[in-house]
């Protein structure tokens, strides 16, 4: 009986607004014949980013020639890892003679250290091996000193000090993504000056090992041959790959993790005129320092739903698809950010779109 190869997997991390999604779904287009299983870890209850996924070119055969696209809801794969995870890499595991790769994308919160070594476990060591983490950098963030494109009001002072830079979780979390990566990829490369690109790159480069390259995208439109077969082998050796978050798992203690100072608020709402929708959605970034607005809104009098995706208060949005003869019509939102307050928030957000 033929022993099949151990099948590889690409683990996508980076921080929000980074361009994870934007780089699988140009994966996933350009996939060549590939077979690749998707599994998308989602920071919230809204499956936003598999809709996205399942928007691309090959959407609906992602589930039905591709393997399927796996959603884990609550958002932080290092905790969920063996209530999740691992049932859903043993299911891929059993059909691995049908697939060719599997991608990973972590949430934006999560840490990818924990993940990888996961694949220690026999019974995935056995049938898998980490091809490479990429980490996706959003190089504008990181020119500007936020690591992430939220508000200024964010604690930036304390950003700003690199003195300070270790107490602060962002800082933190953007260190241990990278400590972990085999490939970084310096995204939306083509918004910033060369010589900012420059100074990104030598900051990005004094978080790195050695021998882990640093290349730049625009969009994440890199060649595919550049972005898998890479062979790393990742689960060999994270154990040796330092990050700040390892002393909150001693004892398997928890209550420290770095990302439960996060929140994740979902908020449903009926019809909203666009640009109310909009402005109300900016003044509560500024106001609350939201980091992160994802999600779908019904607008009056069209027949698509309007997709939102929003980076502080940067927000890019499009008509993705036709609403369903049978599906309700209305307005559903995640907001992800620091002591958030859910009531104040959705009472914020009624009032603005009843003016």
């Amino acid at each position: 009986m033929k022993t099949l190869a151990k099948l590889p997997v690409t683990i996508v991390t980076g921080f929000l607004g980074s361009g994870k999604t934007t780089l699988l779904r140009h994966m996933l287009d350009n996939a060549q014949g590939r077979r690749i299983a998707v599994i998308v870890n989602e920071f919230g209850e809204l499956g936003i980013d598999g809709e996205i996924l399942k928007q691309c070119s090959i959407g609906c055969t992602i589930e039905e020639a591709n393997g399927r696209v796996y959603e884990l809801a609550n958002g932080c794969l290092c905790c969920t890892v063996q209530e999740e995870f691992f049932p859903v890499m043993r299911e891929l595991v059993a059909r691995r003679g049908d697939l060719d790769h599997i991608l990973i994308e972590t949430s934006g919160l999560a840490l990818p250290k924990p993940l990888v070594q996961a694949f220690q476990w026999p019974e995935i060591r056995s049938a898998c091996t980490v091809d490479a983490v990429i980490t996706v950098v959003d190089s504008p963030a990181v020119a500007a000193g936020t690591f992430a494109a939220f508000p200024d009001q964010v604690d930036a002072q304390r950003k700003l000090d690199p003195n300070l830079d270790h107490e602060s979780p962002l800082h933190e979390l953007f260190a241990d993504q990278l400590a972990s990566a085999d490939l970084v990829i310096l995204n939306k490369a083509d918004l910033i000056s060369p010589a900012d690109l420059a100074k990104v790159r030598l900051e990005v480069a004094e978080e790195l090992p050695p021998a882990v390259k640093i290349i730049e995208a625009s969009s994440g439109r890199l060649p595919l041959d550049v972005l898998i077969g890479l062979g790393a082998g990742s689960e060999e050796h994270i154990d040796s790959r330092h990050s700040h978050h390892d002393h909150h798992h001693d004892g398997d203690d928890h209550d420290d993790h770095d990302h439960d100072a996060f929140d994740s608020i979902s908020i449903e709402l009926p019809q909203a005129d666009e640009s109310l929708l909009l402005d109300a959605l900016t003044q509560l970034v500024v106001q609350h320092g939201i980091l992160r607005v994802k999600g779908f809104a019904a607008i009056p009098n069209k027949p698509m739903r309007l997709l939102i995706q929003g980076v502080g208060t940067r927000f890019d949005k499009h008509f993705d698809r036709q609403w369903a003869a049978d599906e309700a019509r209305s307005t559903r939102l995640v907001l992800i950010g620091q002591q958030l307050d859910a009531a104040l928030l959705e009472a914020q957000l009624r009032a603005a779109l009843s003016v």
